[in-house]
């Protein structure tokens, strides 16, 4: 993958606001220093980091792309009320690999697992109403 001065603008905005932003927020972030960028650039260049296994993209439940700089094995926790996507440590289940192969005789190579619920922001919020 050839540098961008751009990509590499991308990678800065990913690595600075670890929210696990969408295309949108990058392009927000970015407009503010780079006016002449435009959402496509934005779109097109995640996709190729993520593609590049340089980003993770990681699928939300309201169809918004979401990226993680972060290359660590981790899952992730989509709240299924206000969409925020959370790390989750890999130690909440640390031989899942190794149960996959043992129950069903199938090597895992990769995997990308997403828990969905309620946040506790969000919980807290139900509780109040």
């Amino acid at each position: 993958m050839k540098y961008s001065k751009q990509r590499e603008m991308i990678l800065d905005v990913l690595h600075e606001h670890m929210v696990h932003p969408s295309a949108d927020y990058v392009y927000d972030v970015l407009k503010k220093d780079l006016p002449s960028i435009s959402l496509a650039t934005v779109y097109r260049n995640l996709n190729q980091l993520a593609q590049n296994g340089m980003i993770r993209k990681i699928e939300s439940l309201d169809g918004v792309a979401h990226f993680d700089h972060n290359l660590s094995k981790h899952y992730h926790f989509i709240c299924t009320n206000c969409n925020k996507v959370y790390d989750v440590p890999c130690e909440v289940a640390p031989d899942l690999c190794q149960n996959v192969l043992a129950q069903t005789g199938l090597i895992v190579e990769s995997l990308d697992i997403s828990f969905k619920g309620i946040c506790p922001e969000c919980l807290k919020l139900k509780k109040t109403n």
